[in-house]
């Protein structure tokens, strides 16, 4: 069935009548002919059931008029199955609402500037999309990113992936905030998010990360230098925060790396594998900046001696004397809490007492109050 133009509303402009779609689309065929026809303002509803993936398609919405593309019923959501899921090239002022992509032997949804390296794929919006089962092996990403300005990622769900669960290279200007990401057996699982290629101030905030790869945040990275955005950065990420999150296994919690300038504050790292934290640097050209100048503060941090015998792990030709430790809560569950070996001096630190974290892993602990703060 072609797509059916259920809702024309008209909109007055100085310069005339604009028109703004509500296209209603119940096929494969339809999805497809509804992209590849849509306009600034235009809202694609896709009704419950399985759509074919390996959907590729350049977009252009505009500031005031953003295209749409939701399920027509955000409790039956629209299902993109297979395939490299859905690619937006050249995106611009795009809302991706209440999908789910599952199943995808590329990257589930891959979002970008279509190699033009100037930052023109601006106002994109992800929120309450799910991202399934992605992969299983590979580099094969959730959410790929590349090249996005003034974006946000909100409330999403994303489950078993192959590379990372959400990738962003050259990215800068975006919160990603109120979502969940969990790895599951059988899936490679590299990283949860990673930020790299010349990313910058971005805010990860309020997220759950639930055995979300081997490093659950790579703040920084490794990148081919023909992929940095722009090409001359100094940093494969720079002025990164991280706060008022839930980060539980993994080997490492968070992956410094090759960062130049973060905050990570009031975040709860709660049972790490191998290491609470990696300082490293992967990127060796001579302009790069050497990791260096982040804020670890108001962390909790509750682990097991039997599982973490090195709480920092520091790799050459870093300046991870340059990090500022203060204020963070450490809790070893199953022995006496020493003062952790750390490359500076931390200042207030808590040792040794039990935060008392409840079922939701709120800590119940009086003086525990400020890491939620």
């Amino acid at each position: 069935m072609s797509a059916r133009i259920v809702t024309i509303a008209l909109l007055l402009s100085l310069s005339g009548v604009v028109m703004a779609r509500n296209v209603d689309v119940d096929s494969d065929t339809a999805l497809r002919k509804a992209l590849a026809d849509a306009k600034p303002g235009d809202t694609i509803s896709i009704r419950p059931g399985v759509y074919r993936g390996g959907i590729h398609v350049a977009l252009a919405g505009e500031k005031d008029k953003p295209i749409t593309i939701t399920s027509a019923n955000p409790d039956d959501p629209a299902i993109i199955e297979g395939n490299s899921g859905l690619h937006i090239a050249g995106a611009r002022y795009v809302t991706l609402r209440d999908l789910i992509v599952r199943k995808s032997t590329g990257n589930g949804i891959n979002i970008d500037d279509a190699g033009k390296m100037d930052h023109s794929a601006v106002g994109v919006r992800v929120e309450r999309c799910q991202i399934l089962d992605t992969g299983p092996k590979g580099n094969l990403d959730g959410l790929k990113l590349s090249g996005l300005k003034d974006f946000i990622i909100s409330d999403c769900v994303i489950s078993g992936w192959g590379g990372s669960a959400i990738d962003m290279v050259g990215c800068v200007d975006a919160t990603i905030s109120g979502t969940t990401l969990t790895g599951k057996p059988g899936f490679d699982q590299s990283t949860g998010i990673q930020m790299k290629g010349g990313t910058r101030n971005i805010r990860v905030t309020k997220n759950t990360f639930k055995n979300a790869g081997a490093r659950a945040l790579n703040v920084g990275g490794s990148t081919g230098l023909a992929f940095f955005r722009p090409l001359d950065a100094a940093y494969e990420a720079k002025d990164i925060t991280v706060d008022h999150s839930l980060i539980e296994g993994s080997e490492a919690p968070v992956a410094f790396v090759g960062v130049d300038g973060a905050v990570f504050k009031n975040n709860i790292l709660l049972n790490p594998g191998k290491w609470v934290m990696r300082i490293l640097q992967e990127s060796r050209d001579e302009r790069f900046a050497r990791c260096r100048n982040v804020r670890f503060e108001k962390n909790l941090i509750i682990y097991s001696q039997k599982q973490v015998r090195t709480i920092a792990n520091i790799g050459p030709d870093t300046q991870a004397e340059t990090f500022i430790f203060d204020r963070n809560w450490w809790f070893c569950k199953d022995g006496p809490t020493p003062k952790p070996d750390l490359p500076a001096r931390e200042t207030n630190g808590v040792y040794g007492q039990d935060p008392q974290l409840d079922k939701n892993n709120v800590p119940q602990n009086p003086d525990a109050k400020f890491i939620r703060e």
